[in-house]
This record gives structure tokens, C-alpha cells and sequence, in this order.
């Protein structure tokens, strides 16, 4: 496969498969293609990976395109303003999500649902108690929210994320929670109770604007209306 990643703040990857060749998308993600793509939709697995899917942001059911009688094209845009990126999968090497993140892949690359090992990581950190883990072999395309800045932790090496900003990490990372120290830091600091801790070896994936965010930015300009 060879792909592009086209546009700025709308982005879309652009895929380019060579004949017999097949990608995965969620339900609905195809903005365009070549007519010889076939498609066949797809539980893609039993009803607990459906289901698993389902929690982790994703639809019910997947769609497999593959090029018939040659090559064939076949796109994929993100669906709010951010960055698509992709991530080469190998055995070993999984990588986990923000919930509703994963936008196509390779036929070897298996999307699942991934708990926070802590309850408090779920509760109050912002990213979630269910996220997406994409392991396997192959490639993955993933949607995050805003520009995306990349690091790379040494072992017990962290990094402290407001709430809602990661975007993904190496299954290789731990992440926790804490308390944002200090009463008036809480009541009056604006950056609210809990921070979420990052902790190495592996590599982090971080988001300038989460959706949350903006919608709560948004939401002070809407007129409410008034009976």
C-alpha cells in the first residue's frame, strides 16, 4: 500500500492499493474511491469484538475495500478539525488510542478494546476508562484532534497531561492519576482536580485541542434560548 495524508486542518489519507489488496475502515469512513474497490461489510470478528469495538468508540460493523482487476484508490477524512497519523504495527508492539481514534488499517492489524488497569485513570483522567488498542502487523491510521506533538520516554521517564490531551501512547507506557496539589491550585487554577501522569519507556502522542475543549469553548457563545 501507498498512501498520502493530504490538508492541514482537514485532513484526509488518500490510499493507493495494489490489485487484490485490502484496507479496513469503520462503518461510513469512505470520502471517496476508484470504481473497481469492492466492498464487503463485515462484523469482523465474534460478538465480543464487535462489542469491544462498540465501547471503544467505533462502529458495529467494519468495511473491508479491496482493488479488484488492479490497481485502485480509495479515501478516508477525518470528521473534525486535527491530524491524521500513521502508525506501523508490529507483533509486540501495540499502540493504544483515544477512544474513536482508529480511521483504517491493513488487514493485519486488529482493533480492540483496551480497560485502564486503574479505575481512577478512567474516572477522572479525561481519556477514558475504555480506549482502542490496534495490535497485529500492518499499518493504521488514526484521527486526533488538533496538532499533535510527539515524545519519546525513557524508562520511568514522565510527563504530565491535562485532562483529555493524550492521543495515544505505546502499550508500553503506564498511565495514572493524581491530584492537582493544593487547594486553592483546585478551586482557583482552572486546570481542574486531576492530572494524568505518563510514565516510560515508550513513545506518547499528545493533542493541542481536545474535542471536549472546544466544545466547551463553543458553548459559551451559543445563545440559549428563552421560553
Amino acid at each position: 500500500m501507498n498512501y498520502r495524508i493530504e490538508g492541514d486542518t482537514l485532513p484526509v489519507v488518500i490510499m493507493n492499493l495494489e490489485a487484490g489488496e485490502s484496507i479496513i475502515t469503520e462503518g461510513g469512513g469512505m470520502s471517496w474511491m476508484s470504481p473497481n474497490m469492492l466492498m464487503e461489510t463485515t462484523t469482523n470478528g465474534g460478538i465480543g469484538k464487535v462489542l469491544g469495538r462498540a465501547f471503544s468508540g467505533d462502529t458495529l460493523f467494519q468495511n473491508i475495500y479491496t482493488a479488484q482487476g488492479g490497481p485502485g484508490e480509495i479515501a478516508v477524512a477525518s470528521c473534525f478539525p486535527g491530524s491524521i497519523k500513521a502508525f506501523e504495527i508490529t507483533p509486540g508492539n501495540a499502540m493504544i488510542l483515544q477512544k474513536s481514534a482508529f480511521l483504517a488499517s491493513s488487514r493485519g492489524v486488529e482493533l480492540s478494546m483496551h480497560f485502564r488497569k486503574k479505575l481512577g485513570s478512567g474516572l477522572f483522567g479525561g481519556e477514558g476508562f475504555i480506549m482502542q488498542k490496534v495490535a497485529g502487523n500492518g499499518i493504521v491510521f488514526a484521527e486526533f484532534d488538533g496538532h499533535v506533538v510527539e515524545y519519546n520516554l525513557e524508562a520511568g521517564q514522565q510527563i504530565v497531561v491535562d485532562t483529555g490531551h493524550l492521543a495515544a501512547m505505546s502499550e508500553s507506557c503506564q498511565m495514572d492519576i493524581k491530584t492537582v496539589p493544593g487547594v486553592k491550585n483546585i478551586l482557583f487554577g482552572g486546570e481542574g482536580i486531576f492530572n494524568t501522569y505518563i510514565t516510560g519507556p515508550g513513545r506518547v502522542w499528545l493533542q493541542t485541542m481536545p474535542i471536549s475543549n472546544m466544545a466547551s469553548t463553543l458553548a459559551q457563545y451559543i445563545p440559549t434560548s428563552s421560553k
